[in-house]
Order: C-alpha cells, then structure tokens, then sequence
C-alpha cells in the first residue's frame, strides 16, 4: 500500500512519524494531509537508505536540487560529489536528470547513496536510449518509455516527473497561439516532437491508468510536470500554461481516487505581479496538491545572477502557497552547473523558502530568527555562526574580515551600535 492508502486506513507509518518530528507537527496532521493529498511523503519501499520528507500544506518550505550528467560532461564521479554538497548544504531532496552514458549505473549509486528522495523524468533516460539504440529520439516507442519507468520505480525511485499534460489537444493550442520561447522543458518538448511525429497521442495521458499501476506497486510520487511552463516573462499565464494545468488537475483526481500520492510541477519564468495569482490558479485547479515551482524567476535578464533571480520569485510564490521549490543556480541558461554552483542555488532557494515560512506561521521559523537576533545583541559570534542558514560560509567571512577576532565587526569597531546602546541604557543583552 501508498503511505497515502495507509493513511486513508488511519495507520500510522514510520514515515508519517519521522516527518511529524522533523516538522514540529502532530503526526496526525501528517496522516490527515496524507489521507486527502495535500501532502505527501515521497518514499519508495525499494529506497532504502532514504530518511524520509513531506512535502505540502502547513509545512515547512522544501527545496530540491537537480544534478546529472549530460553527454558533454558524462563523469559520474563529478556528480556524485554533487550529491554529497547536495546534502551538505541542507537540501530536502535531489532529482537525478542525467542524459550521458549509463544513466542506470549513475542513478543506482546515487540512490544507495543519498538519503534525500530521489527523483527523476523518465523521458529522459527513454529518449537517451533510443537515440543509441535506433539512431533517433524520435523512434523511441511508448513502451520503451513505460519500460524505464518500470525500471527507475523498481530501482527505489522516490517521485517521478512526468509530462503527463502535454496533450494533442494543448499542443494545438500552442500551435495557434505561438509563444516567444515556445517549449522550454525538456521533456514537454521530447513528447511534443515524437508526438507531432507519429501523429499520436501523449501516451503518459493515454495510459495514464498503466503510469498509476507502477506507482502503486512501489509507492511512487508522482510529479505532474509542467511542460508548457513559460521560458521568458511574455509567455506567462498563457492560454497553452493554463490548458495544461486544467489536464493537470483532472489527473490529480484520477490519482487520488487511486490512492496514489501527486504533487503538481509549476512555472517557470513568472513576473514579479503574476507569481500569486499562479500559485492561486494551481491551488485551485489542482485541490490544493503540493506544488511544485522552478523558481519563478522573475526578470528574463539576468544569466549568472538567476539563482537570485529564482530566490525572488520563490519567496513569493512559497509565501503565495507553493510547497517546494526547485533550485535555480548562477550556472542557469548558460552551462552544466559545477559544485560551487549547486551550494549557491540550494542557499538562494533555503533562504527564500525560509523567509516565506517566517510570513505564514511555520512551526519554528520565527524563532529561529529570534534567536539569531539575540545572539546579534549579545556580540555572540559562535552563535550567530551556529544558528546561520550556511555556517561554513559564515564562519569564513567572519574570520576574513575580523582577522584580530574583535568583539565588535570591522564595520563598526568602537562605534558598535549594540555596545554603545547597552553602555547607554545600562542593560546586559539577553543571551540565546
């Protein structure tokens, strides 16, 4: 059974309580989000190094990293020490989007390995191996398709992506309504070109029943992609984005009347006005399915600079509702992104989930700040280091910019705000 069906019964998983403890919450709250969907824990039976996350309404912001290969930078090595920074710098799950050589092998070790769910898009791995096998992507056939998703859930898979709307029906729409980046997704835009191909049917939507057996059998998330999300500000809340997500929420119920966890993957590049009226539409539409955004980002005109670019429109969009939030990083719209890139992505991303908790009440969130604060007061250097979203980097600038190791800053020195304020009032500051 799903952790989903398990909570429809009342029981109680360990899961469910290993979530309920991380997240300062009831596990009942856990259980009863489980039970009508909006939440889910992402937790294949065959994963079995896996600490468990949830991810949806009431709880803290989550935030995923994509690493892999790609034919032009195929070293497995380099991206499994990807995932290690992954964790280290305090991502709550990692999505596998590797496209170079032995995809299985890559994704095998990275599953034994991380503790994070794991994630993937089939798609990917699917038209890989017909580009080898028959010569083109194109030739790939649905139950090649549906074969690597057999495999990927059965290797320990924890959610999958999915382009399950990218419907004959929408892409004529896109057709008569041309955009300025048309598809931007990868997988939304391998279906379209093998769908326009064989002048078929998106088979993901055609046999969508077969795609929810998998899941059951192995307790796959199934995340519904977004493969007409918006590539540029022009194209945003655009007739093809909207009739995508109107299949979208038709699917989530088809999931959810089979016991099958679903979250909902959103936009994309978003203006700063539309980011809460998307996440609105998608609550709405979807009957509050967790939500799924990359980004949004929120200006077009920033490559290098896009992981602050996504920190914005995340902020934002997770304070709007939005659940988990895919990392952008500096390396977005230019290159395959190195390790550095990988840690600046998940802190932009961590800091915008965080300051989105703090504005809708998450257990915990203020009184993280709080703390900081009084530490800030007291002078209180280890603790301000200790209580830091990246305490690494913290303690480095510290030690760079105060060599002598003063109390006060190097900003400030003897004009400290703080000191000179306590010596005026003649109060000691509060300790943490």
């Amino acid at each position: 059974m799903t952790q989903m069906m398990k909570a429809r019964q009342g029981i109680i998983t360990p899961e469910m309580e290993k979530a309920a403890a991380i997240e300062n919450v009831p596990v009942e709250f856990i259980r009863a989000g489980l039970a009508v969907g909006t939440i889910v824990i992402p937790a294949n039976v065959n994963h079995t190094s896996l600490e468990p996350c949830a991810i949806g309404r009431g709880l803290k912001t989550k935030v995923n990293a994509n690493i892999g290969t790609s034919t032009d930078f195929p070293d497995e090595s380099v991206e499994l020490y990807k995932l290690q920074e992954v964790i280290a710098a305090g991502a709550d799950a990692v999505m596998d989007l590797s496209t170079g050589p032995e995809i299985t092998r890559i994704r095998r070790k990275m599953l034994a390995a991380s503790p994070l769910p794991v994630g993937t898009v089939p798609i990917y791995q699917a038209t890989a191996e017909a580009n080898v096998r028959y010569g083109a992507m194109v030739k790939m056939t649905a139950d090649d398709l549906f074969g690597v998703i057999e495999e990927q859930a059965k290797d320990g898979v924890d959610f999958i992506t999915v382009h399950c709307g990218v419907t004959r029906q929408v892409v004529e729409l896109l057709r008569r309504q041309r955009r300025v980046t048309d598809i931007v997704s990868r997988g939304g835009a391998f279906l379209t070109g093998w769908m326009l191909h064989h002048n078929v049917e998106n088979p993901l939507y055609e046999r969508y029943d077969e795609l929810l057996d998998i899941c059951e059998r192995y307790d796959v998330t199934l995340s519904l992609g977004d493969g007409l999300r918006p590539g540029c500000l022009a194209d945003a809340t655009d007739g093809p984005q909207i009739q995508e997500l109107l299949v979208l929420g038709e699917l989530v119920d088809r999931a959810r009347a089979r016991g099958i966890q679903v979250m909902v993957e959103g936009p994309g590049h978003v203006p700063l006005h539309q980011v809460q009226a998307n996440v609105e539409l998608q609550k709405s539409v979807c009957k509050g399915a967790p939500f799924y955004v990359l980004g949004p980002l929120v200006t077009d005109v920033a490559p290098g600079y896009d992981h602050i670019t996504a920190a914005i429109g995340g902020a934002l969009a997770a304070w709007a509702g939005a659940d988990f939030l895919c990392y952008v990083t500096p390396a977005e719209h230019l290159g395959l992104p190195n390790s550095k890139d990988v840690r600046d992505g998940i802190m932009a991303s961590r800091i915008a989930g965080h300051a989105a908790d703090i504005a809708k009440g998450v257990p915990g969130a203020a009184e993280w700040d709080l703390s900081m604060a009084k530490a800030r007061k007291a002078l209180d250097w280890e603790g301000q280091i200790a209580l830091s979203v990246d305490p690494t980097h913290a303690a480095a600038v510290r030690a760079e910019k105060n060599p002598d190791h003063r109390k006060e800053c190097s900003m400030c020195g003897e004009f400290c705000a703080m000191r000179v304020v306590s010596e005026a009032l003649g109060t000691e500051p509060e300790t943490c």
